[in-house]
Parts: structure tokens; sequence; C-alpha cells
């Protein structure tokens, strides 16, 4: 009987007869030739069903097999150049497990909210397939980084009984006779846990009710969130671009197949190397007013600002020192000027904008005290947070890594919604 194998080893099966458990994606007809390109979630391969060398009931399933039908084929592996993959199956059986109806997905032009209806379907598409893997190689870097550089992951609610970020892009429900709302980040819990652990990091779905329809924004998105205790905004911005860097350097170096799939020009990623550049906030305003983006001082920069600061460096760059005005209420103020924050953003280049948010956190209660009056923020709510500069507080930072920002960046993608499964767009909840 012939083993069950994997596409993804096939390689080490050369001369031997091998059984591959999958799906039809797709059959060329040649009468006596049937040739099918059968994929099993880790590959693809072509298997060639040759009337003279295969049993008639097998062939007759090879000309009757349709597209996205499961199967499962046998056949002796041979290496092919030609082929995907460099091998091919010369088949001696094939049965069909189910036989597919009509496949609506076809090699014709689909408009994007057609497949979009149909992302479940869509995501066994060669693009979407390389896209999704590499997306599991940037999570997993991402933690591996992490949890190798003295960070804890801690997990944090997902429901908050206050805003972190600004109260019109919360997601309210019901708890219990009390107003809750959906997370739009871990950070201030993990402000909490670096005072347990001194390096802490969540990772988890966050929600923003933005009524936002731009290539950049998702309502539902991954974000890992790192928080260090006794670190200002140089160690932010240095711990940033080593694990930006590491991340980048494993997808070139474990998805390259992938990325050539999604022909991606990996030229602009192999530049990803420490050090990434640095302008504070009225630099990047001056590079705004010589690109003729003119910005009023004070402003935080929208898409087409951060596409102008990206595309005019070769490798992500840092703007930090933006005014406290537009920054989150915790934002500790730059002591040689007030009117400024010691927060950073870190801007990917190619047009892809910011990827992450972060910057050094007030540390002293008075201050923070006065922010919440300032923002308008229910103390009762954050009284626990407020503890946390009653009781041991330290200067701390910490920043927030968009997933799938930094997927479509690497992947090259067009849009957002591409570099998560099911994405959670303005006025999309389907599938």
């Amino acid at each position: 009987m012939a083993e069950i194998v994997r596409l993804a080893d096939i390689a080490r099966y050369e001369g031997r007869e091998v059984t591959v458990r999958g799906w039809l994606y797709n059959k060329t007809d040649k009468g006596r030739l049937q040739f099918l390109l059968v994929r099993d979630g880790t590959g693809l391969i072509q298997a060639v069903a040759f009337q003279r060398e295969i049993k008639p009931e097998a062939f007759e399933a090879a000309l009757r097999v349709t597209q996205e039908s499961s199967i499962v084929v046998t056949g002796l592996v041979r290496r092919d150049a030609r082929a995907p993959g460099g091998y091919e199956l010369g088949l001696t059986d094939i049965q069909i497990v189910q036989l597919a109806e009509d496949y609506p997905i076809t090699p014709k032009e689909h408009g994007i909210e057609f497949l979009m209806d149909r992302r479940h379907l869509w995501l066994r598409s060669t693009k979407e397939w390389a896209t999704m893997r590499l997306r599991a190689t940037v999570i997993r870097a991402i933690r591996d980084w992490l949890d190798s550089n003295g960070f804890l992951l801690v997990d944090t609610p997902i429901l908050t009984p206050s805003s972190c970020e600004g109260t019109t892009t919360l997601f309210e429900t019901e708890y219990f006779g009390e107003k809750a709302y959906l997370s739009q980040s871990g950070q201030l819990y993990n402000e909490a846990t670096i005072m347990a652990f001194g390096r802490t990091y969540c990772f988890g779905p966050t929600f923003r009710a933005e009524k936002s329809k731009t290539r950049r924004h998702l309502i539902e998105f991954w974000m890992v969130e790192p928080e260090m205790a006794y670190a200002d905004l140089d160690e932010c911005m240095a711990v940033e671009e080593q694990l930006v860097s590491y991340i980048v350097g494993r997808a070139l170096e474990e998805r390259a197949e992938e990325l050539k799939i999604l022909e991606r020009d990996t030229a602009p990623l192999e530049r990803v190397q420490p050090p990434f550049p640095r302008l504070q906030y009225d630099d990047a305003l001056a590079l705004l007013a010589e690109k003729g983006e003119p910005l009023p001082w004070g402003e935080d920069f929208g898409a087409p600002h951060e596409t102008i600061i990206g595309a005019s460096h070769d490798r992500p760059v840092f703007v930090h020192r933006y005014p406290a005005r537009c920054k989150a209420f915790y934002m500790e103020p730059d002591p040689q000027n007030p009117e400024l924050s010691l927060s950073v953003d870190l801007i990917a280049p190619e047009g892809y904008g910011e990827i992450i948010g972060g910057g050094q956190r007030i540390s002293d209660l008075a201050l923070l005290e006065r922010r919440l009056a300032e923002y308008n923020l229910p103390r009762q709510a954050f009284e626990w947070y407020l503890d946390l500069r009653r009781y041991g507080s330290v200067p701390h930072s910490g920043f927030g890594l968009g997933v799938e920002r930094t997927v479509a960046w690497i992947a090259g993608l067009q849009h957002i919604r591409q570099a998560i499964p099911f994405p959670r767009t303005l006025g999309r909840l389907y599938p």
C-alpha cells in the first residue's frame, strides 16, 4: 500500500509510489492524457493520468472529476522541471471523495465584492493561500523574537470598561446592566503586567469602529503590543527596529516560494536592516512641505502624508515627538518641550503607511490625573490605572504592531483586506 504523504515533503519520495489526499485545483483535458493539478493544503503537484497506464475506472474518474472535487490520488513521484514544484505524479489510481458542483470561482476575472462574498472559497486560490502562509510566518516570527528577548506573553481582556484610544471608535455592548466595550488595545493592562514581570506582550484581536474605507483600515484586526518597564523612547525604537527586521528576515527565508507566487519584488525587503531613519515631527513637516503636501503644525498625518514620508526612504522610518494634542492621553511629554509627546510611529516604505504606533507612557500620578480631566475621561473607570502610578511607578514604554498592515507590506498587497482570512470592513460582516 502506497504511503500517504504531504506535498510539502514530495521531494523526499522521488521514484516511489505515494498517495496524496487533496482537491482538484485545475484540469487540462488532452484526450488520452489528463493533467490534474492537485493541491493538499501544503502545495501543488501535477498528476498525469495516461489512459494506457491506469485502470479504466480510474481514468473515467479523471475524465469526470470537477474543479475543487475532493480526491485521493496514487502514483509514482518523478522529477519534472516544468511541473509546479519540480515534480509530478504518474497516476496509477484516482478516487473521488466528493464530486463538487460547478465551482463559482473560475479563471475569468471576478469583481472584488464577488470574491469577498465567497471569501470562504477564495482562500483556496494560490495567491490567497500564499498570503495566509506568509501571515502565519509573520505571527510566528513575532512571538519567537519576543519570547527570546525577555518578553512574557500575558493575555488581556477583550471586554473592557473604558476607552483606551478614543470614545468615537468604540463598539459598545451591555454587560449585566453595565456598559462595556470591545477592546481597542491591551496596552493599559500590560502597563500593569510589566510592573509584575518587567517585559510583557499581548497578542490578539482589537476593534475600532472607524467609518473608514481606505485600503489600510479594518474594523477587526490583530495586534501585538509589547510593553517594557524602565524603558524610554530610544529603547522603544531600538526594540521596534530589531523586531521588524527579524520578521522581514524570517519571511524572506521561509516564504520565498510564497513571495514568488505573490509576484513580490523582494529587493526593498532585503534592505530592511537597522538602524532605521529617525525624523522628528517638525522634520517630517518640512519634508511634506518640500514634496508639495504641507500640513499645519499640530495635526496628525493622514494616508497621503505617510505615503510621502515612506516613499522618501528605502526602509521603514521612525517619526517621533508628535505634538501632545494629536496623541493619546497617556503619552509622556517631552521634557525639553511639553507641547511635544515622547511618541513614535514607524512608517513602512512603498506606500504602506504606519505599521507601528507607540512611545513612552506618563509615569507621574499628578500629570496623568490632569490628562484624564483634559480628555474628559471618566476617572472612576481609570482608578486602577492610576494605582500603577501610586505604587512603584517607573518610566516605561511600548508599542502596537498591526499584523495585517505588516503582512500587506511584506506581501505587496494592494488592500489590507487580503491580509486576514475573513476581513471585517465597513459594511462587511459576511461570511
